[in-house]
């Protein structure tokens, strides 16, 4: 022979657990031992714990993933239960696999109710004429609401008007852009 190598009678094979087979991270033999402890059925077949085990590897990967992007946000380097609780929370899938668990110290998720938000001004065709989205102030004016901006009325030819709608209208806030029509 050359020397490219001996024959041996036994060959000592490196011993390869399940987990390290399949590539996984999370331990096969543990989830095997755990479901036939467990007596879910007389049987347990091969290739089950190795398939539980990937879901659960992918599961936890999938959480952990979110959650490192929630701690990034709050510029955290480490997660913690509340980082937890806002990525599933925030997720559709595992809000509703994980809907009804509560996990400690994770807080709630922040949510206010639509009726309890303050109300926006219709903006009734898209108008953008520069409409602030704060609330109005009351005029001073007697008479008048205190949520409605009153702008004088142009003056009518005569023909079916009513005494009061000629006379001109009461000074009003000398602030910028009180009356539009005036320049």
């Amino acid at each position: 022979m050359t020397g490219e190598g001996k024959a041996v009678l036994f060959p000592s094979k490196k011993v390869k657990s399940r987990s390290s087979r399949a590539g996984l991270t999370f331990p096969v033999r543990r989830i095997s031992r755990s479901l036939k402890k467990g007596k879910y059925a007389d049987r347990v077949g091969a290739g089950a714990p190795v398939f539980l085990a990937a879901v659960l590897e992918y599961l936890a990967a999938e959480v952990l993933e979110l959650a490192g992007v929630v701690a990034r946000d709050n510029h955290r380097a480490r997660i913690n239960p509340r980082h937890i609780q806002l990525a599933v929370r925030n997720d559709e899938e595992l809000s509703r696999l994980l809907g009804t668990v509560t996990i400690a110290s994770g807080g709630v998720a922040p949510n206010i109710h639509k009726p309890l938000l303050p109300k926006k001004p219709d903006s009734g065709k898209g108008s953008s004429s520069g409409e602030s989205l704060l609330p109005k102030k009351p005029d001073s004016g007697k008479g008048s609401s205190p949520g409605k901006i009153l702008l004088p009325k142009k003056p009518d030819s005569g023909k079916g008007s009513s005494p009061g709608k000629s006379l001109p209208p009461k000074k009003r806030d000398s602030g910028k852009g009180s009356s539009p029509g005036k320049s």
